[in-house]
């Protein structure tokens, strides 16, 4: 590590500690999270070399840059761009001023986020972990998707994996019910979360467990009765009854334009199959106004 020089921490996860530091060959700042290996037996966690082998080969400006991997002292260090804040920083912030994000800087922060998204989606990766400390932004306003610990590259026919990814405010539906076959249409889900929580300045599905966060979602947007949901393992045909979708409800005294909300609700759409891709979320004319 004698070509980087450790300033301050600033951040720590389960699988190890982030610091910002200078990069000694060229005097950039940048990230270095620091895993450490305490068991020669166990190897690097699979996270970690997940994301490693994802980040090679995902290189776009709305993605964090991977530099290099030092491997020392048993320790492993990812070096990362250093990126300022998060879009949760960001939202705290707005919420303690109780003041809305103005509507064209929404609508640039989703605009980039779903860029990142239909990329990675383009690669056959999911993030599945898609949540506002996940998603970073440098001072210029230019967000950077992160953290792709828990991504997972995937092919047709779908193969199962596990359902056990993803923060439980962000998580869809049909996780919940014990799916383990699925697709991008679980990072949709994550992001429309994320876009409400821009909108309101506070979660859609603030919840305390699994089931609390399913009804809250069917509370809002309807117990299905029908369809590939219902015939998931987790599903009970005595589920509260919830009929009517009260989205737009939420947003009647927000910013948020009927466009905008057009395009949430194609985002929080119950049945997987029905959510619309981050390529075709690109092209709704939400985003008109970034066009011309």
């Amino acid at each position: 590590m004698d070509v980087v020089k450790q300033l301050q921490k600033i951040g720590e996860g389960t699988y190890g500690v982030v610091f910002k530091a200078i990069d000694l060959t060229n005097n950039n700042v940048v990230a270095v999270k620091r895993i450490r290996l305490e068991k020669e037996d166990e190897g690097v966690p699979s996270t970690t070399l997940r994301e490693i082998a994802l980040l090679k080969h995902i290189c776009h400006p709305c993605v964090v840059r991977l530099f290099e991997v030092i491997h020392e002292n048993n320790q492993l260090n990812l070096v990362f761009e250093f990126v300022d804040s998060d879009l949760k920083v960001f939202i705290d912030q707005q919420r303690k001023t109780k003041t809305y994000f103005p509507p064209i800087l929404v609508k640039k922060y989703m605009f980039q986020m779903l860029q990142a998204l239909a990329f990675c989606h383009a690669r056959r990766v999911l993030h599945r972990d898609i949540k506002p400390q996940n998603i970073l932004i440098d001072s210029q306003g230019n967000i950077k998707l992160a953290d792709f610990g828990l991504a997972r590259e995937f092919n047709i026919p779908l193969r199962t994996l596990t359902k056990e990814v993803i923060t439980l405010w962000y998580r869809c539906p049909e996780l919940l019910l014990g799916a383990n076959k699925y697709s991008t249409s679980v990072d949709i889900w994550s992001i429309g979360c994320i876009f409400a929580e821009l909108v309101l300045l506070q979660p859609l599905f603030p919840s305390d467990s699994e089931i609390d966060h399913l009804f809250k979602v069917f509370q809002l947007l309807g117990t299905p009765s029908d369809g590939a949901v219902t015939q998931l393992p987790n599903f009970r045909t005595t589920f509260p009854k919830w009929n009517v979708n009260l989205l737009a409800s939420k947003f009647i005294n927000t910013p948020l334009d009927s466009q905008g909300l057009d395009l949430l609700s194609r985002m929080l759409v119950i049945n997987p199959a029905n959510r619309i891709s981050a390529s075709d979320a690109l092209k709704h004319p939400y985003f008109d106004e970034l066009k011309q």
